[in-house]
């Protein structure tokens, strides 16, 4: 694609305040593919140079969509294609909070996203293609996933209990908003 700004982009965008538009609804026509890319570690890239201001990594996450396995921005006027190396969003931080209900799982993203983990998030643990190695997610928004970190991960492993599996043996579990997530099995 050309004639894409990436600072008028962020000018525009500024304009819709910081929130989470209703991008469900949005249907612009699609501009064709930009060079911009999340790196596996969450560093975003504009022409092969990470994005080194923030505010502005942040404001262009509020408009990041998914459809059928490829990335966009999408605001009400267009809809460009960018790439993702692994998941869009990586989680940085996690702090275990404990309410009447019970405990909550409360998680930051490198973009600002406070995600609690519970019915609306769930957290989930995979295995890295080719390998037995957990790589746990937590899904943000609009279908879209984080990943967890192997730090935050730990965090995790130290709150576990461990339960029966259903089929036998036993997992390492921890629960957030009344929600039982699995770490693994032992």
């Amino acid at each position: 694609m050309t004639g894409f700004d990436l600072n008028e982009a962020h000018r525009a965008l500024q304009q819709q305040g910081d929130g989470i538009g209703p991008l469900e609804r949005w249907n612009p026509d699609f501009c064709g593919d930009i060079d911009m890319r999340i790196g596996r570690d969450g560093t975003w890239y504009y022409m092969g140079t990470p994005i080194g201001r923030a505010p502005m990594v942040r404001l262009f996450s509020r408009v990041l969509w998914q459809e059928e396995g490829r990335y966009f921005l999408k605001t009400p006027v267009e809809k460009v294609g960018i790439q993702v190396d692994d998941l869009p969003f990586q989680f940085v931080s996690l702090e275990q909070v404990h309410t009447d209900a019970g405990p909550e799982l409360h998680f930051t993203s490198k973009t600002g996203d406070q995600i609690v983990a519970g019915p609306a998030h769930p957290l989930r643990v995979l295995s890295w293609p080719g390998s037995d190695e957990p790589a746990p997610e937590l899904e943000v928004r609009f279908g879209m996933w984080g990943r967890v970190g192997r730090n935050l991960f730990y965090q995790l492993v130290e709150m576990a209990a461990t339960e029966s599996a259903a089929d036998g043996g036993e997992e390492l579990v921890v629960y957030s908003c009344g929600e039982r997530f699995s770490l693994g099995r032992l």
